[in-house]
């Protein structure tokens, strides 16, 4: 029965040694994800593909554009529900982008059904960092109120993240709120009795 441990034990630490052994270093790691980056602007979708899933168990960006490129059919059948599974991988370790695109296929309905509900929490991680479309998607479901009250104000708040950041369509959001606004009360001088001469 000893014998047997030792031989266990042996194994155990052989695997665990051989494991390590495997594991990329950090500019290995770099460098495979400047190959992918440089495969995908040359349009090599495939080499792209192939490049950052060999290395997304160890960078959340690599796995994140692995799941962009299923999402989008790029080197890759397009599959949405895969897409969606890797994307919220990285989210859950606070990938703002992958938090923002994740909330995005949910609401849109990408991976099953849309669920605007479902994405609020996805696309409020990622607007907290200040992501420009997460916050302007998160100001839409705000605005709309159907998932959530109707809260202008968020909406506003949201509308302004994006627009500082260069968003046209938030700066037109935040117009046309403007616009429906109601009018301001009367001015208090207004207000104040006229004296009779």
């Amino acid at each position: 029965m000893r014998a047997s441990f030792s031989s266990l034990a042996v194994l155990a630490l052989g695997a665990t040694l051989l494991a390590a052994c495997s594991t990329p270093g950090h500019d290995e790691i770099q460098a495979q994800f400047d190959a992918g980056l440089k495969a995908y602007d040359a349009g090599d979708y495939k080499t792209a593909y192939k490049t950052w899933g060999d290395i997304g168990d160890y960078d959340l960006a690599a796995l994140r554009n692995v799941a962009v490129m299923l999402r989008k059919g790029q080197g890759v059948d397009k599959d949405p529900k895969t897409a969606l599974r890797k994307m919220l991988q990285a989210a859950d370790q606070g990938l703002p982008t992958a938090e923002a695109d994740a909330g995005e296929m949910i609401a849109n309905g990408e991976a099953g059904p849309p669920d605007k509900a479902a994405a609020i929490p996805w696309l409020t991680r990622a607007a907290a960092v200040g992501h420009p479309i997460a916050a302007y998607e998160l100001g839409q479901i705000y605005e709309d109120g159907k998932a959530v009250p109707q809260d202008l104000k968020e909406a506003r708040r949201l509308y302004k993240i994006a627009a500082d950041a260069g968003m046209p369509e938030a700066v037109q959001r935040l117009r046309d709120l403007d616009r429906a606004a109601p009018a301001p009360p009367a001015a208090a001088q207004s207000q104040i009795p006229q004296l009779r001469h």
